[in-house]
């Protein structure tokens, strides 16, 4: 009787031990509750799963499944005419890589000469388009210039441009006869026929100076090679004909950067340019203390952006010119589709694409690396 008027009237207590506090109803209740979250937790999961699971299947079947084939193919020796996945596809593991990078033969020097005119494509091109870029998105961001839209749809407009027509167009403008020679006729300067001089730029350099002779190089760089190509062939520079490559790229690929840049700009707080000039900072100063660290991000974005579409160069290869003069405009993603659709080799095509693919990614990781906040990382290391 005691022990009922004392739960009537609300005291705590329990039938074993008067007085004890009571704690296994407030433990339910907050194991209940844990259990019910993880129980929407894993509900929300199975959810989400659900909804992404189209995109999923499309990424594996469109993307996963095509690129783990095309690592299957590079180790065969396959014409394309037969089932790859059959026994009639000869096996030949890792003997496309080999001819590529160990053995000596056409394979390999066609394969160093492509990797030596991206390389010169890449390190002129990047750069180029990144400054141009950065360039004109600071030029269009001043409030007090008029026609700002103007300008921009006037930059960005060979960007929206179909590259196959841009192409063309080049071989307009920098034929024997065309208008960059005739231009260059005006100021007494006789311009080379771009496409078909297959010289390097910094060997013409040298040999004007004296330093060596271009149509025969003798000494250290000459007697010595690296992939089946001398190393003076490795430091001749990119050729003329690549050089008009590069001017195209750099002239269609910096309207898009400018607007990444613009939208960058733009979003810069005001009141850290305001306070930065009330300190009297100049406008040298405003951009490298103050813009710049603010556009880092966007910087690696860029850069990034330019080094993987700069590594895989194909169109404007294929319409103009196709690797001549000499191979001097020859790039790996072109000797990829030759091997494959014009000599039948798909399998050395297929491994010529992974050896780029690594080349890539090991390079953005080396980009990202260069490019870190090491400020920031100083600051936690503290």
């Amino acid at each position: 009787m005691p022990n009922r008027t004392m739960r009537a009237s609300g005291t705590p207590g329990t039938t074993g031990t008067p007085g004890a506090p009571d704690s296994a109803p407030g433990v339910t209740g907050t194991t209940a509750k844990a259990r019910a979250r993880r129980a929407g937790l894993r509900g929300e999961g199975t959810w989400g799963w659900l909804f992404v699971s189209p995109m999923v299947l499309v990424l594996g079947l469109f993307m996963v499944l095509p690129i783990l084939m095309a690592l299957w193919v590079s180790l065969l020796h396959w014409d394309g005419q037969s089932n790859p996945f059959s026994g009639q596809a000869d096996f030949v593991g890792l003997d496309n890589y080999r001819s590529l990078l160990t053995q000596d033969g056409l394979d390999r020097t066609l394969f160093a000469t492509a990797l030596r005119n991206n390389a010169y494509y890449v390190l002129l091109t990047v750069p180029l388009q990144t400054l141009l870029a950065l360039g004109l998105a600071l030029i269009v961001n001043q409030k007090m210039l008029r026609g700002r839209g103007a300008l921009r749809t006037t930059f960005f407009f060979p960007s929206v441009t179909s590259s196959i027509a841009v192409s063309t167009v080049f071989l307009f403008l920098f034929q024997g006869s065309g208008a960059v020679n005739s231009m260059l006729s005006w100021i007494g300067v006789k311009g080379p026929n771009w496409f078909a001089d297959p010289r390097g730029v910094l060997s013409l350099i040298l040999g004007g100076l004296g330093i060596v002779d271009p149509e025969r190089p003798t000494g250290f760089l000459a007697d010595h090679s690296t992939m089946g190509l001398s190393w003076f062939e490795w430091l001749s520079g990119p050729s003329v004909a690549m050089c008009t490559l590069i001017l195209l790229a750099v002239w269609t690929t910096s309207g898009t950067f400018m607007l990444i840049f613009l939208a960058a700009l733009q979003n810069i707080p005001r009141e850290l340019e305001e306070s930065a000039a009330m300190e009297g900072v100049n406008r040298r100063q405003m951009l490298r203390y103050v813009t710049l660290p603010a556009l880092r991000p966007v910087l690696f974005l860029v850069l990034t952006l330019g080094l993987i579409s700069t590594w895989q160069v194909f169109d404007q290869v294929y319409v103009m010119g196709q690797g001549a003069p000499g191979n001097t405009t020859l790039t790996p993603a072109f000797l990829s589709y030759s091997a494959g659709f014009d000599d039948a080799d798909f399998g050395q095509g297929a491994a010529i694409a992974f050896i780029l693919l690594a080349l890539i990614l090991v390079l953005t990781a080396f980009q990202r690396w260069a490019l870190r906040d090491r400020g920031a990382r100083t600051g936690r290391n503290r």
